[in-house]
Order: C-alpha cells, then sequence, then structure tokens
C-alpha cells in the first residue's frame, strides 16, 4: 500500500508533464506526395504490370526505396531496412520473369512488416530496450508465407513499446508521426506499417491485432486494415505472443492503401491458395448501425466526432441505397466493452506483461517510475503505467468473473445475429487521430476496437475521406464469424463509392 501511495504521485506527475507537452506541440504538417504514379497502385496492380514487362521489380524497389528515404526522416515509420538485399532479391525475380517461369501472386512486390514480426536478419526488439539487440535467425510463419506469395521485404516498421499501448513510441527507436499531419499520432501498435503504407512507401504489410492493433492504426493513417476471424493466420513468430486461449483474441493480418488487395493477401497469410472475392448480391445483406452506440461511461470514453458520425451514416446510407436492410444496432453491455476485454484477457492467464517488460530482470517500478520522470528510464510512461496498474488490486476490474460472462454471452448473441448474411458498422474509435501524448487522457478510447477481439469477430477499417481538418475519417465493418471475405468485400464496395485513401498533395 505504501509503495501504491507513491507511485500515485509519481505517475500523476509524468502524466501532466507528458500531456502538456502534447497539448502544446507545435503544429504538424503533412508530407508530400509522390511524383510517380506507379508509387499509388495497388499491390495487385504492381505484380500484373511486372508480369506483363510493364515495369521489372528491380524499378518498384527502387521507387520504393527512394521514397522511403524521401520521407522517413520526418516519418520515422521504418526503423530497419534490408535495401540492399530487397534490391538484390528484386534482380533474381526480374530473371525469374525473363525465364517464362511460373510465378506467385505477388511476385516482386515490395513491402513492408511490423518490426514484432520476426523477419529473418532483422531486429525483433519489439520497441523494448533489452531486446535492441535481438536480431531474428527466421521468419515468422505470416512473413514466410508473404515471402513464398513472391513479395520483397523491405525492411520493418515501428511499433509502440512490446506492443501494448495506441501510440508507437519506444525508447528504442523513436516516435511515429502521422504523414497527414506531423503533430498527431499514427495509433499503435501497428503504427510504422499503417504509416508507411498510407505515405506509398509501401503498397501494404502486416500487423497484427489483440486489442485494435491494425484497425486504429490504419484508421488514423487513412488506409485499409484487416483483423481476420480468429485462427485464419498464424500468429507464431512475433513478440510478444498471446498464449493459450489468448489466441483467440490475437489476430495477424493485413494494411493496405488499397482494399483490393485485401482479399489476395488475406489469402496468402492463410496459405489457402488465390482465389477470386466472392460476389455479394447487396439486397441479400442487412446492416447494422452502431454509430449510436454507446461504449464506455461518459468521461472516460470521448464523445463521437461529429464528422466522424457523419462519416459513418454515409456509409450506411450508401448500403441502403444499394437495397440493404438498414436497422439500428441493439447491444446492451457495449457500456462496458473496455472491462469485458480487459477481464477476458486476463482470464486466460499467460505471461504478464511485467513479465515481459522485466525480460528476465528484476524491475523496481517505482525507481523507474521516477527515472521516466528524469526523462532517463529505459521504459516508457504509458508501459510502466500499464505494469504498475497491472500489479495493484485496488486497479484491477472488479468482478471480473461477472464481466468473462457477460462477454461470452454478449459474444454468442452477436455472433448469432451477424451469422453469414449481415454486418455492423461501428466507428474504428471516438474521434480522428489525435495530438501525441493525449491518448494519455483518454486511454480507454481503444475500446471501440477491443470489444471487436473479444467477441471473436472479422473487422475490416476502410478509410472515408479526411476532415476539415485533413485528417482520416473511417469505420469499421464487422462480420460473423469467418466471414472475412463480406467484410473486404463491404470495403471495396465502400471504396468504389466513396474513394477510399486520399493521397497527400504535391
Amino acid at each position: 500500500k505504501m509503495l501504491w501511495l507513491l507511485v500515485i504521485p509519481l505517475a500523476a506527475v509524468g502524466f501532466g508533464w507528458l500531456w502538456l507537452r502534447g497539448r502544446h506541440a507545435q503544429q504538424g504538417t503533412p508530407i508530400r506526395g509522390v511524383a510517380r504514379q506507379e508509387l499509388t497502385w495497388s499491390a495487385t496492380e504492381m505484380a500484373e504490370a511486372i508480369r506483363k514487362g510493364a515495369i521489372t521489380s528491380e524499378e518498384l524497389v527502387r521507387l520504393h526505396i527512394a521514397r522511403i528515404q524521401d520521407v522517413n526522416s520526418v516519418l520515422n515509420a521504418v526503423v530497419s531496412d534490408r535495401f540492399a538485399a530487397a534490391l538484390e532479391e528484386a534482380r533474381a525475380k526480374d530473371r525469374m520473369c525473363a525465364a517464362e517461369q511460373p510465378l506467385p501472386a505477388f511476385h516482386g512486390v515490395p513491402c513492408t512488416i511490423k518490426e514484432c514480426f520476426q523477419v529473418a536478419g532483422m531486429p525483433n526488439s519489439s520497441g523494448l530496450v533489452s531486446r535492441k539487440s535481438v536480431i531474428a535467425e527466421s521468419d515468422a510463419a505470416a512473413v514466410a508465407r508473404m515471402r513464398e506469395a513472391g513479395f520483397v521485404i523491405l525492411g520493418v516498421t515501428n511499433v509502440s513499446e512490446l506492443c501494448m499501448w495506441w501510440e508507437s513510441n519506444n525508447n528504442v527507436y523513436g516516435r511515429t508521426v502521422n504523414p497527414y499531419n506531423s503533430a498527431h499520432i499514427v495509433g499503435g501498435s501497428s503504427g510504422g506499417e499503417a504509416c508507411i503504407v498510407a505515405a506509398c512507401g509501401s503498397p501494404l504489410g502486416l500487423g497484427s491485432d489483440i486489442g485494435g492493433s491494425i484497425r486504429m492504426p490504419a484508421f488514423f493513417n487513412g488506409v485499409f486494415g484487416h483483423k481476420p476471424s480468429p485462427f485464419r493466420v498464424p500468429n507464431a513468430g512475433q513478440h510478444p505472443c498471446a498464449e493459450g486461449d489468448a489466441l483467440r483474441y490475437l489476430c495477424s493480418g493485413p494494411i493496405c492503401r488499397r482494399a483490393t488487395d485485401l482479399y489476395p493477401m488475406l489469402r496468402v497469410l492463410t496459405g489457402e491458395g488465390q482465389a477470386p472475392l466472392p460476389a455479394v448480391v447487396w439486397s441479400t445483406i442487412r446492416v447494422l448501425d452502431a454509430t449510436d452506440c454507446a461504449l464506455g461511461l461518459r468521461g472516460f470514453i470521448t464523445p463521437l466526432d461529429q464528422n466522424l458520425k457523419a462519416a459513418c451514416t454515409r456509409a450506411v446510407e450508401h448500403f441502403r441505397g444499394l437495397g440493404c436492410m438498414i436497422e439500428k444496432a441493439h447491444l446492451p453491455g457495449l457500456d462496458k466493452a473496455f472491462q469485458m476485454w480487459s477481464a477476458s484477457l486476463n482470464a486466460v492467464g499467460g505471461t504478464t506483461f511485467t513479465t515481459h517488460l522485466a525480460a528476465g530482470e528484476p524491475i523496481n517500478l517505482l525507481a523507474e517510475l521516477v527515472k521516466c520522470a528524469l526523462g532517463r528510464s529505459q521504459f516508457t510512461f504509458p508501459a510502466l503505467l500499464l505494469a504498475a496498474t497491472e500489479g495493484s488490486a485496488g486497479w484491477r476490474i472488479s468482478q471480473p468473473e461477472r464481466l468473462v460472462a457477460k462477454c461470452r454471452r454478449l459474444r454468442e448473441r452477436v455472433q448469432k445475429d451477424l451469422g453469414t448474411s449481415t454486418l455492423l458498422l461501428l466507428p474504428p474509435h471516438p474521434t480522428p487521430a489525435p495530438k501525441h501524448q493525449i491518448p494519455l487522457t483518454r486511454p480507454f478510447n481503444f475500446a471501440y476496437t477491443a470489444i471487436v477481439n473479444v467477441l471473436e469477430l472479422p473487422a475490416t477499417q476502410v478509410p472515408l475521406g479526411l476532415d476539415s481538418q485533413g485528417l482520416p475519417l473511417g469505420v469499421q465493418v464487422i462480420g460473423g464469424p469467418n466471414m472475412d471475405h463480406l467484410t473486404i468485400a463491404a470495403a471495396v464496395e465502400l471504396e468504389r463509392a466513396q474513394g477510399g485513401w486520399v493521397p497527400h498533395a504535391p
């Protein structure tokens, strides 16, 4: 109790300092747009152009390397590159084209990978200082499938510390900034990945999601992100990785600039082989509008931004125009979305966040909080605060068994209600991308995405243009179990109708 009485004021001081830094941050700027239109192509278009001889893999890889070199000094999205190896691989793939050998789906197409995944020969620190010298000896399972599909990996991208915060910042690589406004966050933990895809440094990449870590960054950066149904994509080979029943909640999936890449990329990751996206007769689909659903107690989660609400409503109305049956969603219990997510993760056990943070060494949280306030800790403030609250009985979720049971009942109800022909539209976050450090003032805002993980449903984040401040808007499209193709079909339709990703001005 005495330790906690000391931790609280120290945490408050650190929290206040970081909040003031974020509030008084200088006005940011967007990055410049691209001069070469090839950089805006979908990965599918790139693969087709390589097969037809319209462009070589080496040319595409060189264009993307130049783009990364142009913007990364500002964005800090790609934290370690393998450009020389990528060019060598690209030349080898061009020789295969010249020999008219059978080619995989994405032969010669460049990509990037979230740093928490093992990529042979690349760092695999997950933003933890004690792991900064860790180099992967082999590829993660999903990365290996991407290589088999013909991708050329350019580098690995930034994360939050141990992938457990929704701003991508750590003491190994620093902070990644938003390509639409550098004063704003990219989200986490796949923030570097979504950022470089939005900035045309890569057409697509690989992320992971246990509480929104694909969908929030995709939303904040104005691109597409898909959280698959549980167990469709292997999680092996990432750090940290969920254990036991928590693997139902952790999902690895694609982040793409173009919706048309989502389904072929998903089939690469699942190992199912290529097949066309199944056609949808929209007049047979029911759409549940959850725009007005409250996801938390007032004061703990930010009220829904009106521009974002209007964008989500436009998406709903588009489906009405296609002949879909539209209904307002009634989901009692969503007011405890964060508590249900937290209780469900705690209930499955496994290695604690504090254990991962300590990395086998004793950790004095009080001393680290003092050092953090002085700018001398190897850990970030959000990570220390999470570790401190994780170990405090006074901060644990009350009545966790009831919350787990409530979540189970809600999951059963929603899965049955969605079935095979119903979509649920829900905002991916209550606001567009906030400024740096502001997440500390609203730490529970990620409930909009986190609840989907413990409901064990597939979900696709779809960009819906920009707000008046030039920040991306978007909507989550959620489907029934294993109905990934339906949420992706909805994303493709919304991209066709409303434009999808918005290019940066020259």
